[in-house]
């Protein structure tokens, strides 16, 4: 499965269909024959011709593969297939296949219904939408109606069955429902609490009542216990901290507090010990192993090194612990076991997309599924066979079949500053070294996260419109190690924005760029940077923002999530720190013709934020423009949005930046 030679010759093992190998060979013929003088070129570049480069109708019709779930006996994946198309709501199409490879079926399933796994029967459970809410529903794979709808006031936010198969753990608010909702909103926390019911749908109860803002649950391997870890809401604190707790039917108990973020949580093998990742930086994304006794006790970093960033973790029902590993902008899964982390999986042309997918029991067979891409493929599905990961859907292969993506590959340089850098740049189709592009720098959103090594549907985009695009992991991105990612702290200004600009001296260096046509383009922190950058160099000739923030003292308190990662320091104190990187105070500095895109729903980044520094420029003689979008939240949810979203951004940078 290593990436093919530079002539493209050579098959991946994950490409292994007859008609995939002859379309390969075709090519390689192609190759041999212009090369000994018996085709010309004209005929090799009259292949490359028929290809177009990525752009707006593929996107709505690439097709990714993800896998949800595995049967009992281990031998079916059921799997979601999705596409935006051109209007509405994401699509899906919900299948199985054989672990084979073999037998790709479509599932007739009720239209409401959004499954989820398998019952120990093999059955499907997930959610069915009654009322506008999701409810527990089961559905036999011979049926086409629920066989069981199990409602709760306010519906169910997910649910797990036990490794034993008997019953559920839902996650649901337990809270009465307003008779006046629809004529007013009482602001307060949103409360997750814990519903365990019998999987034929008797015997329900809430465990743990006084547990109300559950972030993470599992169950023990013997479907005894459930570890649940809670979190101090938003609304009433100022600092985020964690709980890990036992619950049973009898009530809960508190295990260890930790003073930040945590994500996932595990029994280990022995179920001695609760496995989660968690931080003790000041930045809140969690980035190490931790563990505590099971019977309470001070919670302990197992990879105090760890050079990359273990983002989550996940236990089998046979007690195996796997971790989402970040290694710089590549995705790998390891195991952790007897307090060490080990590489498990790894996918050599690209990336791991999530934790794999196992069957729930512990009387199944240990079949591995996950879902891999790589920036020339979409997301599809992989098998684990003897230790090695095979590709065993091909969703997307038809669109991309017909477009000419360019190349695209990992970078690495140091700044001015001598901070070692990495980033993946995305070339247009044709590209000639030497000559000089257009050129976008593209910094991810989070910050606290990374681009991945995949197919990114913005950079093939912008690299059709003849662009040079590069995505730098600047300060603050994960996958380089905890003092990487929590130098952002309080410096998401100056480092970050150093580490970003950074980015275009090195393609200029490299001579890539056209330092006369130069741009910016991001959302969310991408869209702060963005709209950050444009107030401190004169250098761009064209910037996107999307959901950027532009004023820090109102973004923190007034975001639907904890912020405080930026700057835990209150206001009334001193406003100078929140003030410091703001773009609203420094709007007189603005030359860049400047695009800025927002959800009109908006709760990450209240729309305020873009509008605030919209009517500050645009008072001040700027070449702005703002385009909302209706009902739409963070980034736009609904296909004919999204596609709008692609036509603003080509028509800014074909006029600000030709």
């Amino acid at each position: 499965m290593n990436p093919s030679g530079s002539n493209g010759c050579k098959t991946r093992v994950h490409k292994s269909s007859i008609a995939r190998r002859a379309k390969t060979w075709k090519r390689c013929l192609f190759l041999l024959l212009a090369a000994s003088g018996i085709l010309s070129a004209t005929a090799w570049r009259s292949e490359a011709a028929d290809k177009h480069p990525f752009g707006i109708d593929d996107y709505s019709a690439l097709r990714r593969a993800n896998a949800l779930a595995v049967s009992p006996d281990g031998k079916t994946i059921l799997y979601d297939v999705s596409f935006w198309g051109t209007k509405g709501p994401i699509e899906h199409e919900w299948r199985l296949i054989d672990v084979t490879g073999e037998n790709s079926r479509k599932l007739e399933l009720p239209e409401k219904f959004q499954p989820a796994g398998f019952t120990k029967e093999g059955a499907l459970f997930g959610t069915y939408k009654v009322d506008k809410l999701g409810q527990l529903a089961i559905v036999p794979l011979a049926a086409a109606k629920p066989t069981l709808i199990l409602s709760l006031p306010a519906g169910i936010q997910g649910a797990q069955i036990s490794p034993d198969g008997t019953h559920f753990a839902l996650l649901a608010d337990s809270q009465a429902k307003d008779p006046l909702a629809g004529v007013h909103t009482v602001v307060e926390n949103d409360q997750t609490s814990l519903y365990v019911v019998a999987a034929d749908g008797s015997g329900g109860a809430w465990w743990c009542p006084d547990l109300n803002f559950i972030t993470d649950i599992a169950w023990s391997n013997d479907s005894a216990q459930i570890a649940v870890v809670t979190q101090v809401p938003k609304v009433g604190y100022h600092e985020l901290r964690s709980f890990v707790n036992v619950c049973t039917a009898s009530g809960s108990r508190k295990i260890a507090e930790i003073p930040n973020a945590t994500s996932g949580i595990a029994w280990s093998g022995r179920g001695g010990e609760l496995v989660f990742s968690g931080t003790s930086t000041p930045t809140i994304t969690p980035e190490h192993i931790w563990t505590v006794p099971a019977a309470g006790g001070m919670p302990v970093d197992r990879t105090p090194q760890l050079a990359g960033t273990a983002t989550t973790v996940k236990s089998d029902p046979h007690g195996k612990v796997w971790v989402e590993l970040h290694n710089g902008v590549i995705t790998d899964i390891a195991q952790f076991s007897d307090g060490q982390l080990q590489p498990a999986f790894h996918w050599p042309a690209g990336v791991i997309a999530g934790l794999p997918a196992f069957p729930a029991f512990a009387s199944s067979p240990e079949t591995m599924v996950f879902s891999v891409g790589d920036p020339s493929h979409a997301i599809n599905i992989a098998v684990s066979r003897n230790g090695a990961l095979q590709l065993i859907t091909h969703e997307g292969d038809d669109t991309l079949a017909n477009v000419n993506l360019g190349s695209t590959k990992i970078v690495h340089w140091s700044s001015k500053e001598g901070i070692k850098l990495e980033g993946i740049a995305t070339f247009p189709p044709g590209f000639v070294e030497g000559k000089k592009y257009p050129f976008l720098v593209f910094p991810h959103g989070g910050p606290e996260a990374n681009d991945q090594f995949e197919l990114d549907l913005f950079a093939p985009f912008l690299a059709g419109m003849g662009y040079v695009v590069l995505q730098p992991e600047y300060r603050g991105s994960t996958g380089y190690g905890a003092d990487f990612l929590s130098a952002i702290y309080q410096h998401f200004g100056d480092r970050a924005y150093h580490d970003v600009d950074s980015a275009t001296d090195f393609a200029i260096a490299q001579g890539w760029a056209d330092p006369k046509r130069l741009a910016i383009f991001g959302w969310s922190a991408g869209g702060f940077m963005t709209s950050w950058t444009v107030t401190q160099t004169h250098r761009y000739k064209a910037a996107i923002e999307g959901a950027g923030i532009t004023d820090w003292l109102s973004f923190i308190p007034t975001s639907d999530t904890w912020q405080t990662d930026y700057d835990a320091r209150l206001q009334e104190k001193d406003v100078a720190p929140m003030l410091q990187f703001s773009a609203v105070m420094h709007v007189d500095q603005v030359t860049t013709p400047l695009l800025i895109l927002h959800g009109e729903a908006d709760l990450r980044v209240p729309t305020f934020q873009g509008r605030e520094y919209f009517v500050l420029l645009r008072e001040r003689g700027k070449t702005v423009r703002m385009v909302t979008y209706p009902g739409s939240g963070h980034f736009p949810s609904l296909a004919e949005q999204r596609r709008d979203v692609f036509k603003e951004l080509g028509d800014w940078l074909t006029k600000y930046n030709p």
